[in-house]
């Protein structure tokens, strides 16, 4: 049995002119959404959970309202592939969970692929999570949607 919990990050400001994208920080509003679901996120999380969040601003201070330790992973840069995010956390093999604080669409397109709904991506909004599980049925495997939650509702 494999977790896969998909984190997009905060709402973060708009980039100006000539900024880099992975510089843009979180807004003040994004701050407050990040804290409401790292509290969600840590009672629900299970030990020896592994945490990887894209290289961009943005998304390590999304990670870092969780108050644990996470490594930082180019495939998940804004224009990642869902196989890029796949392959890193070795989706379904790997056993336990692992947490991933990324971008739209690649977290989206991920979360569609894993769902059977197509080529097309799933809209995460700001700062939400999904929840996914693969697990053994029978003789076959399947992924289950366990959650999915907005800061919004918190």
């Amino acid at each position: 049995m494999m977790d896969l919990i998909l984190w997009r990050h905060a709402e973060a400001h708009e980039g100006s002119e000539g900024q880099d994208d992975l510089t843009r920080a979180l807004t003040p509003r994004g701050e407050k959404q990040a804290a409401r679901m790292a509290a969600w996120l840590d009672r629900q999380l299970p030990e020896g959970l592994r945490v990887l969040a894209s290289p961009a601003l943005r998304t390590e201070q999304t990670a870092q309202a969780l108050k644990r330790k996470f490594k930082r992973r180019a495939e998940l840069l804004p224009g990642g592939l869902p196989g890029d995010l796949l392959e890193l956390v070795q989706w379904p093999n790997a056993k336990g969970a692992v947490l991933v604080v990324g971008h739209q669409p690649q977290l989206g397109q991920t979360a569609a692929q894993l769902l059977g709904m197509g080529s097309g991506a799933c809209s995460m909004r700001k700062g939400s999570v999904w929840w996914l599980r693969q697990r053994q049925r029978l003789d076959h495997s399947e992924t289950v949607l366990l959650a999915v939650m907005s800061p919004n509702y918190l």
